[in-house]
């Protein structure tokens, strides 16, 4: 039990990891080196390959390899701390580094749906004004579109972590999550009503910025599908969804793993299944991400065969 006497300067968090299954750290481990591990090596290879092959020095790439440096960074954020929990029994954290945690934690996740959403309208400058889409899309853009999904991001969640820092601790925090994760953290505070108030104030915000993306996504692929539908042929209706396909099927993972979080926060359900949902939403579409470029998208597909065999092996 948190000793609520004591401020919040220089404190320190213990992670739990997950309560039920103390006996299993060990494959809890092995799984999660796993997971890292192909994380790295999946979104290093794109980034490797759009890099090295010329042809894929497009708009949509570029987006891609943006969204592949973010992933590795959002699982580099919590997966090492974790592996050490499990090897280890790494579980103490100090507090400036929690909040640190924190704040990458969710800065880098409103940065993949602000990604996600400027990914979303590059398919409909291409689809839908093909005639304008390198007039429109051009390398200045990019880059300004990318900048303004990474800072305005990182700046949202920076309001809420400070107000958090503030509340009373004790010296000694338990934190049931293997990571710092806000909910996690303001709910082991020492003050009810300020835990209340910055509970709602947080998931207010997480649903603010992942639905308004959600809408713009949407309302781009309406425009697209709209567009597609009026193609005369088959084989260019076939070709232009097949541009989109890949981003769609990410888009539909990141949701699908957020829309899991939040019935596991809603439900009453045991604190292992809470956390257990939080940590496949910080996983699973990094995971994925790799997958599905290099398995539905036929240019990375022929990319990472040329760069692996006529580069590497040659």
């Amino acid at each position: 039990m948190n000793n609520c006497n004591s401020n919040t300067s220089g404190k320190d968090f213990y992670l739990t990891g997950f309560p039920a299954l103390q006996d299993f750290q060990t494959p809890l481990f092995l799984v999660f080196l796993l997971f890292y591990l192909l994380i790295l090596i999946g979104n290093t290879i794109i980034i490797a390959v759009v890099v090295i092959d010329q042809t894929l020095h497009k708009p949509m790439y570029f987006f891609l390899t943006n969204l592949s440096v973010l992933d590795i960074l959002f699982t580099t954020t919590t997966i090492p701390k974790m592996l050490a929990m499990f090897l280890v029994n790494a579980k103490t954290i100090s507090f400036h580094i929690c909040f640190l945690q924190m704040y990458c934690f969710h800065g880098l996740t409103v940065t993949e749906s602000f990604l996600l959403v400027v990914m979303s309208y590059d398919r409909y400058e291409a689809i839908c004004n093909p005639l304008h889409y390198t007039v429109k899309m051009t390398k200045k853009v990019n880059l300004l579109l990318a900048a303004c999904a990474w800072v305005t991001a990182l700046l949202i969640p920076i309001p809420v972590i400070f107000q958090t820092a503030q509340l009373r601790f004790a010296e000694t925090t338990t934190v049931y999550h293997c990571f710092c994760d806000h909910l996690a953290v303001v709910q082991a505070a020492c003050s009810d009503f300020s835990a209340a108030f910055q509970t709602f104030l947080g998931f207010s915000i997480a649903m603010s910025v992942s639905l308004i993306p959600l809408v713009l996504v949407t309302l781009s692929y309406i425009h697209i599908i709209i567009s597609i539908l009026k193609i005369n042929s088959n084989i260019g209706r076939s070709k232009a969804f097949s541009t989109c396909t890949s981003h769609l099927i990410v888009v539909c993972t990141y949701y699908s793993s957020i829309a899991v979080a939040y019935v596991s926060y809603r439900a009453d359900l045991p604190i292992d299944i809470h956390i257990m949902s939080n940590v496949v939403f910080a996983i699973l579409t990094p995971l994925l991400n790799p997958l599905i470029y290099t398995l539905r998208n036929k240019e990375v597909k022929c990319a990472v065969k040329k760069v692996i065999f006529l580069k590497i092996i040659s």
